[in-house]
């Protein structure tokens, strides 16, 4: 009986260890992004992602999700997606640009605390699973590779005569603003071998594992960047097609005399609110 219940217990604890973990990355970036190594502080930014995607599992294949965890990670989630990334930033690049230049990565740990505290009050997910914005460590990660992809050869030789001073100027506010957007944005599919989604799944996942083994520096920050604007172009090209329904169907219903009545207000699958008569 006691080692089942101390079985329990560290199955309760195991999540909390590895949010706890998370946490200790993301403070130990900061200290070596103080220190002028910015290599392995945004790595460490990565390893603390991997650590909030572990202490996630853990609480579902357990079934140890408490209120408690979920507060806790998201705690910790804006010190390591939201604060050490923009002290890795400020320290790379703000710093050089004047005495106010450090607002633009406090704007992007604001960012990261609205979206967060939007997530934990929020009730509905997206129907097929993902998130509404841009997730905070697919953000805080993105900002923090820049430097690794910068120190490659292929930057060097290719990308050095694009305007990277402004371009760091705008990604944080780019990437804030996509965190409190209602842009649906997947997850990573799920690995299994019983299903062609499930296969598919596991093809993605090793092959991001064997990219982050061998050409990790060149991979991951370009995907960041796909990942963004693959879900502000959906989110775009939706919008448009919304549009062209609504004036389609309100045209239908101005011309069909069996239509009659005040409009009702009907929520569509995002949750906004639309007119609908009859």
């Amino acid at each position: 009986m006691s080692r089942r219940r101390s079985m329990g217990r560290a199955i309760i604890v195991l999540p909390s260890m590895f949010t706890l973990a998370n946490l200790f990355f993301g403070f130990w970036s900061m200290v070596l992004a103080s220190q002028g190594e910015f290599y392995l502080a945004s790595w460490w930014i990565v390893i603390a992602g991997v650590l909030d995607t572990l202490d996630g599992l853990a609480a579902r294949m357990g079934k140890a999700g408490t209120r408690f965890g979920a507060e806790l990670d998201s705690l910790v989630d804006v010190v390591s997606f939201g604060i050490a990334p923009a002290v890795l930033m400020y320290h790379l690049h703000f710093a050089a640009l004047g005495p106010f230049a450090w607002v633009f990565c406090f704007g992007f740990a604001m960012c990261v605390a609205l979206r967060l505290a939007r997530y934990n009050s929020s009730d509905h997910e997206p129907s097929n699973g993902g998130f509404f914005g841009l997730p905070s460590p697919a953000a805080g990660m993105t900002l923090a590779l820049y430097y690794p992809f910068s120190q490659t050869p292929f930057f060097q030789a290719q990308l050095t005569g694009l305007p990277w001073n402004q371009i760091l100027v705008f990604m944080p506010i780019v990437l804030g603003l996509a965190m409190l957007s209602n842009v649906h944005y997947p997850r990573l599919p799920r690995i299994g071998i019983r299903s062609a989604s499930g296969i598919y799944g596991l093809i993605v996942n090793v092959t991001m594992i064997g990219f982050s083994i061998f050409s990790r520096d060149i991979f991951f920050f370009p995907l960041g960047l796909t990942y963004v604007t693959y879900g502000m172009a959906r989110g775009a090209v939706l919008v448009f097609l919304e549009r062209g329904d609504d004036e389609y169907e309100d045209e239908d219903e101005a011309n069909d005399p069996l239509i009659d009545g005040p409009p009702t207000i009907v929520k569509d699958f995002r949750g906004r609110r639309r007119r609908r008569r009859g």
